[in-house]
């Protein structure tokens, strides 16, 4: 499986391309400011969009949405408990000074312990919510995709509308701090990092166990 991570925006969001290789169907994760310009190289290199997939439904982690559907046909995915912010897309962009049409509504709504399959490999949707009621965290082989629950040396903010601190300490706690320590973290803003980093060194999550 190729994972291609891609800093886009005046918010600097990670947008991830995954692609199995053998069979060139991919998934598209967080499709944010700028994603379009990825259309080409999509194209080159003959990728099958399968599914376009939300962590969760901050204005900036979906405002590509509406191009990619328009363009692959793919199912775009979200998790049920974040529909109200995808549906607020344009009204919150505006409050950040920026300017969104209206995302589709989901085809494929995301559940906990749900596996979608990508070619030859499974991608198992795990809930995280925390810091939105919504956000799932994408696992397969030994990479979790976690938007913005855990990055390096932090935690995702909290003090959003629907955001909960303590909701999103017992989510990391008892979705990621029990995954092995090499599993690679790969966030929705920021570099990538693994769990046994986060476990010893973050100062957010100390003291928690899984």
């Amino acid at each position: 499986m190729e994972i291609v991570r891609y800093e886009l925006g005046p918010m600097a969001n990670n947008t991830y391309l995954i692609i199995d290789e053998s069979t060139r169907d991919a998934a598209l994760i967080d499709p944010s400011f700028d994603s379009e310009s990825l259309w080409p190289e999509i194209e080159q290199r003959n990728l099958n969009i399968r599914y376009i997939l939300n962590t969760h439904a901050h204005f900036d982690h979906i405002i590509g949405n509406a191009f990619y559907v328009q363009k692959t046909g793919a199912p775009l995915a979200l998790h049920r408990d974040d529909l109200e912010r995808l549906r607020a897309l344009p009204e919150t962009a505006r409050r950040y000074h920026f300017e969104a049409g209206p995302s589709p509504d989901p085809d494929l709504y995301l559940e906990h312990g749900q596996t979608l399959a990508l070619g030859e490999t499974s991608i198992r949707v795990v809930h995280t919510p925390g810091h939105s009621p919504g956000s799932v965290t994408f696992l397969f082989d030994d990479v979790a995709i976690v938007g913005d629950v855990l990055f390096e040396g932090s935690i995702g903010r909290t003090d959003f509308p629907g955001c909960s601190l303590q909701t999103l300490l017992h989510s990391i706690r008892t979705q990621l701090l029990t995954l092995p320590d090499a599993t690679k973290v790969l966030p929705g803003h920021n570099e990538p990092t693994t769990i046994g980093k986060e476990r010893a060194s973050n100062p957010h999550i100390q003291g928690l166990t899984s």
